[in-house]
């Protein structure tokens, strides 16, 4: 990725060690970014988004006043900075902490310490998400795909159809678990379906094997979006019926990729 593409973002860093925010602006500017504004606390970085809006926000996990999930969760709840590209950066390993992250439509989690490739990715989603292009399908317009989302995250919901829309698809409904999904799909034909894995009532391997006895949607093309790590349910995921998966947080250019691929 060219360094120029990068040089004109304007970046948010909340992290309460100094030495920290010496290390990721380094990082950063290594990149060319040098619009970094550093934060010491979540709620010092909320009271000057009521003066300028960054292109990204990069948080540590632990702060003196909130946890990363507790800002990105403020940020989601605002219409005023609810599509901001987030990036936590955090050693944190636990479950707990970091699947809200993943569902609540990060563009990434970092390690610390990270490497300048693991940054590369994060910015170039960055860059994909700020700049959405329309795809172009090979057989008919990219309006015309009826897209059907589930996924009993509120946050998430929104997030991916976001990302669909920024795509050229206009035509999505949303589900709020399987159940409710096959009812839908069970009297209305979808050409995508994107799904997540657990889920209540009904998970998303459960739906895609519903699915696939629905004589009209047997080939509909189903991605799954998934934080899980367990290698058994992953392997169950390929005899559900599944044409893809892709791991929360995703980078919405493998999104994009995905799409063209299983509708053409």
């Amino acid at each position: 990725m060219s360094e120029k593409e990068f040089t004109h973002l304007h970046v948010f860093l909340i992290e309460p060690s100094k030495t920290q925010q010496q290390i990721i602006s380094q990082y950063l500017q290594e990149f060319g970014i040098e619009d970094i504004t550093c934060y010491l606390s979540g709620n010092e970085m909320l009271e000057a988004l009521e003066q300028s809006s960054p292109d990204l926000l990069i948080s540590a996990m632990h702060l003196p006043d909130m946890t990363g999930v507790e800002l990105l969760h403020a940020l989601r709840e605002h219409e005023n900075s609810y599509d901001m590209a987030y990036l936590l950066i955090s050693s944190e390993t636990s479950f707990r902490y970091l699947e809200p992250v993943r569902q609540a439509g990060a563009i990434g989690i970092l390690p610390k310490p990270f490497t300048l490739e693991e940054l590369d990715i994060a910015l170039s989603a960055t860059l994909d998400y700020l700049n959405p292009r329309k795809i172009e399908l090979k057989h008919f317009d990219i309006e015309d795909v009826c897209a059907l989302v589930v996924d009993d995250s509120p946050l998430a919901l929104k997030y991916i159809s976001r990302i669909l829309r920024d795509m050229g698809i206009e035509l999505i409904t949303t589900a709020n678990d399987g159940d409710e999904a096959f009812s839908l799909i069970k009297h209305r034909y979808f050409d995508l379906v994107v799904t997540d894995l657990n889920m209540p009532h009904m998970d998303g391997i459960e739906l895609a094997t519903h699915i696939r006895t629905l004589p009209k949607q047997q080939s509909t093309p189903i991605l799954m979006v998934t934080s899980e790590q367990n290698q058994n349910r992953l392997a169950a995921i390929d005899k559900s019926g599944v044409s893809a998966v892709v791991d929360k947080p995703f980078e919405p250019g493998a999104i994009k990729r995905m799409v063209i691929n299983l509708v053409n």
